[in-house]
């Protein structure tokens, strides 16, 4: 499992010009999933973003978490996350999870923010989607339950 993690002071998401799912000081989080992920990526993921330690304190320092300052997320599922370039200029995506898999993994992943008690909207699956952030610092912070980095 992959993800983009954005710090944010506010985000949305539209399709078709509709807003589906809109926070407030929070984390964007990009989603994609691959195809040997299992419930084991899924806990891993939902730890490491709720618990990234990149909230200021009142010190200015990043020491806190989405958790401490009880912020929001907003979930975007992205397949293009597990696009390979090594080879030639075309994507190949043939690492990402088929989308029965991957709708399924990333709307548990929904769910278990919820049950930690975060506020958590989300886009539709599968939607050609416009999302719209104001990164706050900015902060982008790439994670990947198999570390590959």
């Amino acid at each position: 499992m992959r993800a983009v993690v954005q710090r944010v002071s506010e985000s949305k998401v539209k399709v078709e010009e509709n807003i589906v799912g809109e926070i407030n000081k929070g984390l964007l989080v990009f989603l994609g999933i691959g195809e040997e992920d299992n419930n084991d990526d899924l806990e891993y993921m939902v730890e490491k973003i709720l618990g990234l330690r990149i909230f200021e304190d009142d010190k200015g320092k990043m020491n806190l978490s989405l958790l401490d300052i009880k912020g929001e997320v907003l979930v975007v599922s992205q397949f293009t996350l597990y696009g390979d370039v090594r080879k030639g200029r075309r994507p190949s995506f043939s690492t990402s999870a088929s989308p029965e898999i991957a709708e399924k993994i990333y709307n548990q992943f929904i769910e278990k923010c919820k049950e930690k008690g975060i506020k958590t909207e989300k886009g539709i699956f599968g939607a050609n989607m416009e999302v719209g952030l104001k990164n706050q610092g900015p902060v982008t912070i790439l994670i990947d339950s198999k570390k590959t980095f």
